[in-house]
């Protein structure tokens, strides 16, 4: 009996705990740069590059090659049993590419959660203090301490009760949504009059881009004030480059878009092309102050994923993906602005940083009133055509476009041609 999605979706429910969610009811059996191909044959273009983890496309033959040559060295000893060169010299690279003129040193780890929470655990041990300021609209993980600092309560941890304390939250700045810069500053300066001094917090956290909280792009101007708030109170500057890293910006970091540097910075998702890896690059006398064996952990900056993630910034180099990222977007951009033209009332507004693009829908073009509902529709509509796409934002009304940036312009205007059919059908 040949497998389908509706037999593979049964057993799914039989066997796998409601929480993990799926957005697309489908079980992908290959793929190939920005096609994946599921359990019954059927094609998909690729918008969604499982969360902006495929920049350089699904099975690039160089990160493949890679791997294939590191699995027959060796592929696991634990770092910190026994080491090996593929760690330091993707360490070595980081730290030349994050931003930030001073040393720095990166720790490997697993995951973006574990990143984050490194990130924090290292502030609290280099400033000696404990607390964390995060924003509205964030996304930092779903482990307990990361769920504190992600600003959004369903689904990430309805049920679970109170989160860790010693987490305050301020306004991100969102034009849009009327949250000034100065909105946005003030209401991190209420944070020390009302609940924490400035000498009891380690560390601001922020995204320079939002993920899930809806593509929004932090101004630059915010960047450095907020540089300058964390300089004059000694506190530590924390950038989540999760999902902007990796070049779905533009930049290799979209934190060298911003004129200034974080303390911290962390990354995961694309820097391996699939393979699980994650990290945190900082200053030097930062990331030293936690004493030997309170940084790492088993699996942490595996051998395979490094191999993955040393051919994942070669072909970054070879393949000028950073251009190709830049034309991407803006083909992209401009493809959906025009549809965006034929449907105000829906579409509010398309933004998007380097190839980090989203589509935010409005009902009757009233920015107060977000259309989840519409969202869910083209996303639905857009599976049945062949175009698996992704949504996010506080209120489900932002769809999010984060197709690798290998894929060749006849997909992507494969991919418009069926948005716009999907606005239509909508009409």
């Amino acid at each position: 009996m040949s497998k389908t999605n509706a037999s593979l979706m049964k057993r799914r429910e039989a066997a796998v705990p409601r929480g993990v969610g799926q957005i697309h009811p489908i079980f992908a059996d290959h793929a190939q740069n920005a096609t994946v191909t599921d359990v019954e044959g059927r094609e998909f273009i690729d918008f969604a590059g499982g969360i902006a983890v495929l920049n350089t496309g699904h099975l690039h033959p160089k990160v493949i090659a890679a791997v294939t040559a590191q699995l027959h060295k060796l592929t696991h000893t634990c770092f910190q049993v026994l080491a090996y060169e593929p760690y330091v010299e993707l360490c070595e690279k980081i730290n030349a590419k994050v931003p930030g003129d001073f040393a720095k040193k990166t720790l490997l780890v697993t995951t973006g959660s574990e990143a984050v929470e490194n990130a924090v655990k290292i502030a609290r041990a280099a400033t000696g203090r404990a607390g964390v300021i995060a924003f509205t609209g964030a996304y930092h993980g779903r482990t307990m301490m990361t769920l504190g600092l992600t600003g959004k309560v369903v689904p990430y941890s309805a049920g679970m009760g109170l989160m860790p304390g010693g987490i305050f939250r301020a306004l991100y700045p969102n034009e849009l949504h009327g949250v000034s810069i100065d909105d946005s500053i003030a209401s991190i300066e209420r944070i020390f009059k009302n609940d924490a001094e400035p000498r009891d917090i380690a560390a601001i956290i922020i995204e320079p881009v939002q993920g899930e909280g809806g593509f929004y792009v932090a101004p630059k101007e915010f960047m450095k004030r907020l540089r300058a708030l964390c300089d004059q109170h000694g506190i530590l500057l924390i950038a989540d480059e999760v999902q902007t890293g990796a070049g779905r910006t533009g930049t290799f970091f979209a934190m060298e878009q911003m004129g200034v540097a974080a303390d911290l910075t962390t990354f995961a998702k694309s820097i391996a092309g699939g393979f699980p890896l994650a990290g945190v690059c900082g200053k030097a006398e930062y990331m030293d102050a936690i004493a030997p064996g309170g940084l790492g952990g088993t699996y942490a900056g595996s051998p395979i994923a490094c191999a993955a993630a040393l051919a994942v910034m070669e072909v970054f180099e070879e393949e000028h993906l950073l251009d190709r990222c830049k034309a991407v977007g803006e083909r992209l951009v401009t493809g959906l602005k025009k549809i965006q033209a034929k449907y105000p009332a829906v579409i509010g507004e398309v933004r998007a940083l380097g190839a980090m693009i989203a589509i935010e829908l409005f009902d009757g073009g009233d920015s107060h009133k977000p259309n989840a509902a519409a969202v869910a529709q083209v996303v639905a509509k857009a599976r049945d055509k062949g175009l698996i796409l992704l949504s996010c934002g506080t209120y489900g009304n932002v769809l999010r476009v984060l197709v690798p940036l290998t894929a060749p312009d006849e997909q992507l205007d494969k991919g418009l041609a069926i948005i716009e059919e999907c606005f239509a059908e909508l009409a």
